[in-house]
């Protein structure tokens, strides 16, 4: 059945766990940055996770060899302290009271007298080791090892209710039990037992399992009911919220990019993946970096993107292939993505541990200002990424996506620099300083990532473009009515389907979503034939929250995009600061000459931008807020 009602009911919802639920007018200003500022990830989570080391065999002595070996290597000191227990934990939930059951076979510390047991013993040695600890859950009654993976060891026993582990009809009790007396500080949220559950699934008609939903239909996004998926995800929130008053946790949304959780998952959790499960070949890599690096601007300190963990040391990114295991980091680090570790710590080299504990490239990515790279040129073959870091330095990484070597032209103009004045690389992985002028040539072996800590002089001397401050830049909303499916995520093949089918098709929500120096769409910005090679590119009917840095002018020049395909209704641009107007414009036709806007914004806080067009239309025309800057 189609969904636009729900949807557009989504839409009038889109803002933070704390404001404005619910208000009439979307595009009013509300003065505030509407982030979740629930949980805590100022910077990206660092630490490992037990499922691609291990699946579901998880238990407390390799937990605990994992914990140890964070510590001993150094890499704890370095930031990956979070380690979490993913699924395979469970015994089962007990009955009549609801209880989640530990497998205390696999987890002796958990025994209790009573039989209750407890994960707070675990969890005291862990903190005790100055590490954090992570739980997984499921939003369905059953998870994504009881769905997909039933073969794979410590499945849950008992009764078909005892079996339902799954947070839902018990977010209260558990969130409690995981956050309250279990003393976790990460709780990862799969979305399987509400996908997965249809009455036409094997085990649900051999009533192994009840049938739910399925509230999400992967491969047809408006088949989905995103409004009710996010209901869901919210009152995790809010329970964990209310369990943990000051916020010292992490909402680790797994719905991997189904749902349109691109969209809304900034408003309710600190992490959300992006795409289905990595696998360890260069294809799925990929795949999972594609689904994130458009993305740019739906990522903030306290949320990240999260194309799933690392997984260097296995299949494609071993020691003995370092070129790839470097540039799985390194792409990772310019997403400013979660670096999670999936690799079995017991078995760790000297040669992955210079990988994983290369201190330049995790300053990268937990660079405080939390800017996540923009594509400054991008193909199927090379890309070049460029972040903008706290100190005023750029970051760049110019990728070869393929085997073959290439070549590439480095421009101080790819990354909003003077081409007239000395530029200095330090290349992150071998530690040497070059310098050169305008351009600069690169050769690429196969697969390789050239990374550089970047300084020169601004092309803006007084301030910033807002491109280069995505992590300061939030479409509150997007312009977007009814969520299409990504076309431009590399489609590796799925190692558990292999060619099975008839292929991967686009999936993930996101297209038209805002973008940093290019359209919704992927097009250069244009207005009136004139090309802008700075600014925001996002529908009409759309609102922007730009966190405010001690900046005294705002200015851009706005219009319809020329690459608009409805054309008839105009535009109204309009500035606010701090809930107030402070310059609005006339209606813009599509073709008009360019509109400067120009605002003083001393001692504004939250600047807002508003896009506002036509009432309700099904695709909203792109717009450009085209050299969109800030300055001193």
């Amino acid at each position: 059945m189609n969904r636009l009602g729900t949807l557009m009911g989504a839409a009038m919802l889109a803002t933070t766990a704390g404001a404005a639920i619910g208000q009439t007018d979307p595009l009013a200003p509300i003065g505030q940055w509407s982030i979740d500022a629930r949980g805590s990830a100022p910077v990206p989570p660092m630490g490992w996770n037990s499922w691609n080391a291990f699946n579901s065999d998880i238990d407390e002595t390799k937990l605990l060899a994992s914990a140890t070996a964070l510590v001993t290597t150094g890499l704890a000191a370095k930031g990956y302290r979070y380690v979490d227990i993913d699924d395979g934990w469970w015994l089962k939930r007990r009955m009549p009271d609801g209880r989640l059951i530990i497998r205390a076979a696999n987890f002796p510390s958990a025994a209790t007298p009573d039989g209750a047991t407890s994960f707070r013993p675990l969890t005291d040695r862990l903190h005790a080791m100055g590490l954090k600890a992570g739980i997984y859950s499921d939003i369905g009654r059953n998870t994504c090892g009881q769905a997909y993976t039933s073969n794979f060891a410590n499945q849950p026993q008992g009764r078909i209710d005892e079996r339902e582990v799954g947070l839902y009809g018990h977010v209260d009790q558990d969130i409690a039990l995981f956050m309250g007396a279990w003393g976790f500080d990460l709780l990862k949220v799969d979305g399987c037992g509400i996908r997965a559950m249809t009455p036409a699934n094997p085990h649900v008609e051999s009533g192994d399992y009840r049938a739910l939903g399925p509230l999400i239909d992967y491969d047809t996004l408006p088949d989905t009911d995103i409004a009710g998926v996010r209901k869901l995800y919210e009152a995790v929130a809010v329970a964990m919220a209310r369990t943990r008053p000051a916020h010292d946790y992490v909402f680790s949304l797994c719905l991997w990019g189904g749902a349109d959780v691109r969209s809304w998952a900034r408003f309710v959790g600190q992490m959300s993946r992006t795409s289905q499960d990595i696998s360890p070949d260069w294809e799925r890599m990929l795949h999972n970096f594609d689904s994130a690096v458009r993305r740019e601007l739906y990522a903030h300190p306290g949320s990240w993107n999260d194309p799933d963990m690392l997984y260097i040391g296995t299949g494609a990114f071993t020691a003995d292939h370092p070129v790839e295991a470097r540039t799985h980091l390194t792409l990772w680090a310019m997403l400013s993505a979660p670096l999670m570790i999936g690799y079995d710590l017991r078995k760790l080299t000297p040669a992955l541990l210079d990988i994983l504990g290369n201190r330049a490239i995790i300053a990268l990515d937990q660079d405080p200002a939390g800017n996540q790279a923009v594509l400054a040129f991008d193909s199927d073959t090379v890309q070049i990424l460029v972040k903008t870091l706290a100190d005023g330095d750029k970051a760049v990484a110019i990728v070869n996506r393929t085997a073959a070597p290439a070549d590439a032209v480095l421009t101080a103009r790819h990354m909003k620099l003077r081409p007239d004045t000395d530029i200095a690389l330090t290349d992150l992985w071998s530690g040497t300083i070059s310098h050169f002028r305008d351009e600069q040539p690169l050769h690429l072996a196969g697969h390789e990532t050239r990374v550089f800590r970047v300084r020169g002089v601004a092309a803006r001397a007084q301030g910033l473009y807002l491109s280069e401050q995505t992590g300061r830049v939030n479409p509150a909303v997007d312009g977007i009515v009814e969520p299409e499916a990504d076309p431009l995520v590399h489609r590796g093949v799925l190692p558990w389907r292999s060619t099975r089918g008839d292929g991967e098709h686009p999936a993930y929500g996101g297209w038209g979503g805002a973008r940093a120096d290019s359209t919704p769409y992927g097009q250069a910005l244009k207005l009136h034939g004139m090309p802008l090679a700075n600014g925001i590119g996002v529908l009409a009917n759309s609102r922007i929250e730009v966190k405010n840095a001690g900046y005294r002018r705002f200015s851009a020049q706005v219009g319809i995009d020329d690459s608009a395909r409805d054309r008839r209704m105009p535009v109204r641009f309009a500035v606010y600061g701090d809930g107030r107007l402070l310059k609005r414009t006339e209606p813009v036709p599509y073709g008009a000459v360019p509109v400067a806007i120009d605002a003083d914004v001393t001692g504004v806080a939250i600047i807002e931008l508003v896009a506002r067009g036509a009432a309700d239309p099904r695709y909203p025309d792109p717009v450009a807020w085209g050299e969109a800057a800030l300055d001193r």
